[in-house]
C-alpha cells in the first residue's frame, strides 16, 4: 500500500511525484502481465492451444477485442466467459492504479490552495 502525504503537507516536488507515478505504472504492468499469465493458462490447457495462440487469444480477450481461435470445449468456453468478464475488471482496476496519484496530486493541490485562501481571510486587515 501507498503511502500519500496528508493534506496538510507540502505538495511532493515533480521528481519524487515522477517516481510515485512509475512505481504506479510498473504494479499495473505487473497486474497486466498477470492476467496475461492466466488467460495463457487457460487457452493452453482447457483448449490445447499453442502458448502463441494462447498469448493471442488472452491479450485479445484482455484488450477487449474478442478470442481469435473458435473454441471447441465447454470447459474453454466458461473459461472464457470467466476470463472476459475478469478482464473488464482488470481494465478498471489498472485505470484506478494508474490514476491515484494524479487524483491525489491534484486533490492535494485544491487542497492547499484552500487553506492559503481560508488563512487568508481569517487574517485582521
Amino acid at each position: 500500500m501507498h503511502r500519500y502525504e496528508h493534506k496538510h503537507q507540502p505538495l511532493l516536488p515533480k521528481s519524487r511525484f515522477m517516481q510515485r507515478f512509475l512505481v504506479h505504472a510498473l504494479e499495473a504492468l505487473g497486474v497486466i502481465l498477470g492476467s496475461l499469465v492466466i488467460g495463457m493458462l487457460g487457452y493452453h490447457y482447457l483448449e490445447s492451444l499453442s502458448w502463441l495462440d494462447a498469448l493471442v487469444n488472452a491479450s485479445m480477450i484482455l484488450g477487449g477485442m474478442g478470442p481469435v481461435n473458435p473454441l471447441h470445449t465447454a470447459a474453454g468456453k466458461i473459461f472464457a466467459s470467466v476470463y472476459a468478464l475478469y478482464s473488464g475488471i482488470i481494465f478498471l482496476v489498472v485505470v484506478g492504479i494508474l490514476f491515484a496519484p494524479i487524483y491525489h496530486r491534484f486533490l492535494h493541490r485544491f487542497h492547499l490552495e484552500f487553506d492559503e485562501e481560508k488563512a487568508a481571510e481569517e487574517r485582521p486587515a
